[in-house]
């Protein structure tokens, strides 16, 4: 029988500079047009591929959206999500949001759109039983691992929501048993800053509630 290799130490420097990940992280909006290495998208989904999964059933599955018409028509149902959503905001607020940045769809080199494939038959549904929605919970988990990778290869990325989830299915003639997650846009960052957009340009401070721990 052979021995597990010794782990890994992660010293006090790497602690600090892990965290400094974390906080350079950043929803990225705003990039440069230069393309990103073949060889440096396929690291950063190998990376992304060692995020946690119910029952090992690794359920994320990566589009690369190449296609000018395609990009050209996800574009525009953003612009008519978005449309719909700042209906929703009023005096102040619907003039702050005008002015937000809330996408990267017309510069970003790489777009990828990313599903669960819940017909999955890897984990033999194992962990999954009385809380099926653990598979997406497992993709989400992927994308954060990709947007750590991506940040640590001076990559940045942004999360586009304001879009409608049965469009990107119809649009990329995706299978329907496939749920939307999320659409990325990566690329070199245009500018770095340490404070997130959103809380720059007034919309929302960072708040403390999320890290009270509650005892019970």
């Amino acid at each position: 029988m052979s021995l597990d290799a010794s782990p890994p130490v992660f010293d006090a420097a790497f602690q600090a500079r892990l965290a400094e990940l974390f906080a350079w992280r950043r929803d990225v909006r705003r990039f440069r047009i230069d393309p990103l290495a073949p060889a440096l998208i396929d690291r950063l989904l190998d990376l992304a591929s060692l995020a946690p999964s119910v029952g090992n059933a690794q359920p994320w599955r990566f589009v690369s959206v190449e296609s000018a018409a395609r990009r050209a028509a996800i574009i525009a149902d953003f612009e008519r999500a978005n449309a719909e959503a700042a209906r929703l905001y009023h005096d102040e607020q619907a003039a702050l949001y005008a002015r937000l940045k809330l996408a990267g769809l017309k510069t970003a080199p790489l777009h990828l759109a990313v599903f669960c494939d819940e017909t999955t038959g890897q984990g033999s549904g194992l962990g999954r039983q009385t809380m099926p929605e653990t598979l997406r919970y497992s993709v989400v988990g992927a994308i954060q691992t990709l947007w750590l990778a991506a940040r640590a290869h001076g990559v940045g990325m942004g999360w586009v929501s304001i879009l409608h989830p049965q469009a990107m299915t119809t649009l990329l003639d995706i299978d329907a048993r496939w749920f939307f997650i999320g659409y990325l846009c990566l690329g070199y960052p245009e500018e770095e800053h340490l404070d997130p957009e959103l809380e720059r340009h007034g919309w929302q401070a960072r708040s403390e509630e999320g890290r009270r721990l509650l005892r019970r």
